[in-house]
């Protein structure tokens, strides 16, 4: 009589030639021992051998075929398994979205879609779509690799920083809205860039307050113009019109205005624009003015910190 709890005699048989097939000792196409050679074999009735052998071929791994008898079945494509599915690949994913569609259009049950998953199975990975938020953040800082070699001098230091990160608001337009100046996260590549900031600020006779309110003046200078990026985007999208063309709509009010003589400074830099043929919009021409002027008062900043203070 077989011990209660024991193992079936049919599946310690299977299991043998699984491990038999998934070790390559048996391959595609190969025969497995018939029902009366493994009844033989491991002395057990014909039924239970017959029963190993079903229990194969509903796993796919053996076939029967026409007066051969059974054989190994030909290996599948393994279909795409819920653990497959990583934070990485999510995190792309909804990178790739937002790139394409804007912030707006990032949602869980998009993200899911664009990979072909249940939405379900995202929350073993992201908790939240504010978690997925902060992961892209962390993400796309991440990209923004500052280089190994450290530039003489503060100020070149962070022109390099904020070049940098100008650079990853220009490729990811809705990152602006996901970073908090007051509530920040703490995210390995955003400190990363912090650490930049700060080491440049050190040993010039500031404290470690000043160097923060810098380090935040700094970032919200970047923050400020990137914020425009998404929106002129989204703008463009809703009304159909270019910045310029949108413009070209409103002359004749702003030309008003400049005509009531309540502004007469407005009215005369609209003139002097006119006869200059108007005033090119550039993001990029404003990021390199702000940021000139920008360092060009954390130079008198540090200048009057006190001397005895400084490193150098």
């Amino acid at each position: 009589m077989r011990r209660t709890g024991a193992e079936p005699p049919y599946r310690r048989i299977a299991a043998e030639l699984r491990r038999r097939i998934e070790s390559g000792e048996l391959r595609p196409g190969d025969r497995v021992p018939s029902t009366r050679e493994l009844a033989r074999a491991h002395r057990v009735a014909t039924a239970t051998a017959a029963h190993a052998l079903k229990d194969l071929a509903d796993a796919g791994l053996v076939r029967g075929v026409a007066r051969v008898g059974t054989v190994v079945a030909p290996s599948r494509p393994r279909a795409p398994r819920e653990q497959e599915l990583t934070r990485a690949r999510i995190v792309e994913a909804a990178i790739a979205i937002a790139d394409a569609e804007g912030l707006g259009a990032l949602s869980l049950r998009g993200v899911a879609a664009k990979l072909g998953a249940p939405v379900m199975s995202l929350y073993r990975h992201v908790a939240s779509k504010e978690e997925l938020a902060s992961l892209m953040t962390d993400a796309v800082l991440g990209e923004a690799a500052l280089p190994a070699a450290v530039p003489p001098g503060w100020r070149a230091q962070l022109e390099v920083s904020a070049r940098v990160q100008w650079a990853a608001f220009r490729r990811h337009p809705w990152l602006a809205r996901l970073i908090r100046m007051t509530r920040p996260e703490p995210l390995p590549n955003a400190i990363a860039h912090a650490e930049w900031i700060l080491r440049a600020l050190d040993g010039h006779g500031l404290d470690g307050a000043e160097r923060m309110r810098l380090h935040i003046v700094l970032h919200g200078f970047l923050q400020g113009i990137a914020m425009n990026l998404e929106a002129e985007i989204d703008a463009a999208s809703a009304t159909g019109m270019t910045d310029d063309e949108w413009m070209q709509g409103r002359i004749a009010q702003f030309g008003a205005l400049a005509a009531s003589g309540r502004y007469p400074t407005f009215a005369r830099v609209l003139g002097e624009l006119a006869e200059a043929e108007g005033f090119l919009f550039d993001f990029d021409e404003l990021f390199t003015l702000g940021l000139r002027a920008l360092l060009d008062g954390f130079a008198r900043v540090i200048e009057r910190a006190p001397e005895g203070a400084r490193a150098r």
